[in-house]
């Protein structure tokens, strides 16, 4: 099997974030692989291990995610791609990510691409639909399961609460939800191992890319952090005071009924 796995470099989960200047400072930041995509790799790696095949991890930003992309190897992918667009693009959304994946994927004859559900920064979940609809192929989000036999994919997918268990064909694309897999850590030989394996860096020119053609369709007004909660207030005197005073909270500062 071709598999190939979208991968995004996202803040440590236990990462303090600041905000100066109406953007997220990253200096000094810790980052990881997206935990969602963690998901997505293992599954890559089980697959290929059981039925045979390559697996290629892929992701756009600048030389820092060739960390990250040194670690999906550890963990047993066996190539790497960076498509840098650290000096080609200020801004970009989920339009300028699926974009430019499929321009990289449209002739790689993928049987199998695997990312996370949402991205932990930003958690639109919207690059792997989006994705799947330019290279023309179906897709499945959210699963928890995934079964391939021949050219037949057979996916259970977490929707609210409940499962859903979908047949389709390969070429797939599917989004990992948490319970897909337990991801491994990598090991002491799979990280030497892991320095010796292809990783390719590409540009937007590589990709007959343009500035323009990867434009993004959104743009970012504001970033704020939450309000900071307040302390509770402990109510006092008889019950019926109470439910008085509670009623007048409601509506005179909290202003929801």
């Amino acid at each position: 099997m071709n598999i190939f796995v979208i991968m995004k470099r996202t803040f440590d989960t236990e990462e303090k974030i600041s905000i100066s200047n109406g953007s997220i400072q990253e200096d000094g930041a810790e980052f990881i692989i997206n935990p969602y995509d963690e998901y997505a790799i293992e599954e890559a790696i089980r697959l290929r291990d059981d039925q045979g095949g390559e697996v290629t991890v892929v992701t756009i930003g600048s030389e820092e995610a060739e960390k990250e992309l040194r670690t999906a190897l550890a963990m047993g992918c066996d190539k790497a791609v960076l498509i840098n667009t650290e000096d080609d693009l200020e801004d970009g959304d989920q339009f300028t990510s699926a974009k430019i994946l499929a321009e990289f994927l449209k002739d790689k004859e993928a049987d199998l691409i695997l990312g996370g559900n949402v991205a932990i920064d930003g958690g639109s979940g919207q690059v792997g639909p989006r994705l799947a609809e330019l290279l023309d192929i179906p897709y499945v989000t959210t699963i928890t399961k995934l079964e391939i036999e021949g050219t037949k994919a057979t996916v259970t997918r977490d929707v609210e609460g409940d499962s859903e268990v979908i047949e389709t064909s390969l070429p797939l694309l599917a989004t990992a939800q948490q319970g897909l897999n337990e991801p491994r850590y990598p090991s002491l030989p799979g990280i030497m191992k892991a320095k010796k394996k292809p990783l390719d860096e590409l540009e937007l020119d590589d990709l007959d890319l343009e500035e323009d053609d990867v434009e993004p369709k959104t743009k970012t007004i504001e970033i704020f952090m939450p309000a900071k909660k307040e302390a509770g207030k402990v109510l006092q005197g008889e019950l019926n005071d109470q439910v008085k005073e509670l009623v007048g909270l409601l509506r005179n500062e909290a202003k929801v009924i």
